[in-house]
């Protein structure tokens, strides 16, 4: 099974490739198998990139948004057309099912270029100000270059994410894919050119944590997006921060999931499952701290476990298989050792813990796991495990679980399940987070904005909020009669 690009980099509407860089593989998750070679940007590359998207951005950015967003808005047809390819790529890059990857990664990338070019003539307008006599206007206007930096659980979405508002506010943009899932983005900047964007407006490039830095710290960048990992997020913005970027950060989190005694049963278990389980875990929403007040606490636990040990792990290629590997030996290395920790500190394992037995090969699978009486202070409770890990905690009271849920250096997410409306919406206005649900989990349409808060980032990506991170203001006050001075 091969998945080998035409060349490692996509620079100024064609591939390009510079074997002086480091050679990486793409390895897919399910066998261990080498499904492609790429070389990592060397500083020519970067170069090049940052410099055709220099070039290309100036006249992009004199088009109306009218035209800039029609050009989207075809990328989005074309990406719909070719969901069943795309996904497959994406399930070789991630390991993600299938049955995943074909409603939710392709798809919700092509929602980004759809909305985001449908409201392109609309959201960018500026405001008119009467000062009497004297008038002033507002417009927004373009950044410039924007970096883009993604992870490896969802590739393509992060890459459509982060570049349709970007070109839609008429910036260019030079986009780093993790090097674990380095395919998809490749395909969205061929895809992309075919829709008509100029050459130059959307550079790919590969690379790890060494290049970007000299992405970061570029002085033709004006901007940097960023979805990752706390630590790597500090590092990023501190290194942004010292020219003064605009910087956006979707980092991890530990989100409190609050299952009260009257919620449906049924209901607040599969949000609990999909807030865990869903891409493996892989999932930085995810509502990893699951609250269950103690009434329903053994029947929640008996139906989790029955539901749990009923999910069918195979071949990410069959339509049936519901849990795919995780993205790589050493994640899944991490994730058993957080699961020893939890043993370790007295939690009770109650289902899962360990590598599936009837999974042969090479494949980095892992069980779906479950610990029951996870207290507070546990390294489980408090540190993201990023994969198929849930912790279930129980409580008394709607006080005491708003208190516990918020203590934690993370803000990214949370949810709540109870048929008590009044008390649902008192629970999420008290919950220190920038994204919460209601009665279910982990739904993030286009349309809303999605980001976080404390440690877990600043700035939101999507809806009309993500048109203010990818552009500035500019005013313009308009005299009317002479000026009078006093001298």
């Amino acid at each position: 099974m091969k998945a080998q690009p035409k060349a490692s980099h996509f620079i100024d509407g064609d591939y390009v490739e510079d074997t002086a860089g480091t050679p990486f593989d793409s390895i897919y998750p399910a066998t261990g198998e080498v499904i492609a070679r790429l070389h990592a940007a060397t500083p020519a590359i970067v170069e090049k990139a940052i410099a055709s998207a220099k070039r290309a951005q100036k006249e992009w950015a004199a088009m109306s948004p009218t035209a800039r967003g029609r050009i989207l808005k075809r990328a989005a047809e074309i990406m719909r057309e070719r969901n069943r390819a795309l996904s497959e790529l994406e399930t070789l890059d991630t390991g993600k099912p299938i049955q995943e990857t074909i409603i939710a990664d392709p798809t919700s990338g092509a929602d980004a270029f759809e909305f985001f070019g449908g409201i392109a003539a609309a959201g960018l307008n500026g405001d008119y100000i009467p000062l009497g006599q004297d008038f002033a206007f507002t417009k927004r206007v373009p950044l410039g270059v924007c970096v883009g930096i993604g992870a490896w659980n969802y590739p393509q979405q992060i890459a459509c994410w982060k570049g349709a508002p970007a070109l839609v506010c008429g910036n260019a943009m030079v986009f780093k894919p993790s090097e674990n899932t380095p395919l998809g983005a490749l395909k969205i900047a061929e895809i992309l050119i075919e829709a008509g964007l100029p050459k130059g407006l959307y550079n790919v490039i590969q690379g790890d944590r060494s290049t970007g830095p000299l992405l970061v710290n570029h002085p033709d960048v004006a901007k940097v997006s960023l979805t990752g990992s706390v630590p790597t997020g500090k590092k990023v913005a501190g290194a942004a921060a010292s020219d003064l970027k605009h910087v956006t950060m979707e980092l991890g989190g530990k989100s409190p999931l609050i299952v009260f005694d009257d919620a449906d049963l049924e209901s607040a278990i599969g949000g609990a499952m999909l807030g865990n389980f869903y891409s493996t875990g892989q999932v930085c929403s995810n509502g990893t701290r699951v609250f269950v007040q103690k009434g329903i606490k053994d029947r929640f636990l008996s139906r989790l476990k029955e539901r749990t040990e009923k999910i069918l792990i195979g071949d990410p290629m069959d339509e049936a298989t519901q849990l795919g590997p995780m993205v790589s030996k050493a994640q899944r290395d991490k994730v058993l050792d957080y699961i020893e920790k939890g043993k370790a500190e007295g939690a009770t394992l109650l289902t899962g813990g360990g590598i599936p037995n009837d999974v042969s090969g090479e494949g980095t699978y892992i069980q779906p796991t479950v610990f029951a009486d996870v207290t507070d202070e546990m390294t489980i409770a408090r540190e993201e495990i990023f994969g198929p890990v849930m912790c279930v905690l129980d409580f008394d009271s709607e006080d005491e679980v708003i208190a516990r849920g918020n203590a934690t250096e993370f803000g990214l997410s949370g949810g709540v399940f109870t048929t008590d409306i009044t008390r649902a919406h008192r629970v999420v206005d008290q919950l220190e987070a920038g994204t919460l649900w209601i009665n279910t989990y982990n739904l993030a349409p286009v349309e809303i904005p999605f980001g976080g808060s404390k440690q877990s980032g600043f700035g939101r990506e999507n809806s009309l909020a993500a048109l203010e991170h990818y552009s500035e203001l500019k005013t313009v006050y308009v005299s009317m009669g002479k000026v009078e001075a006093p001298y």
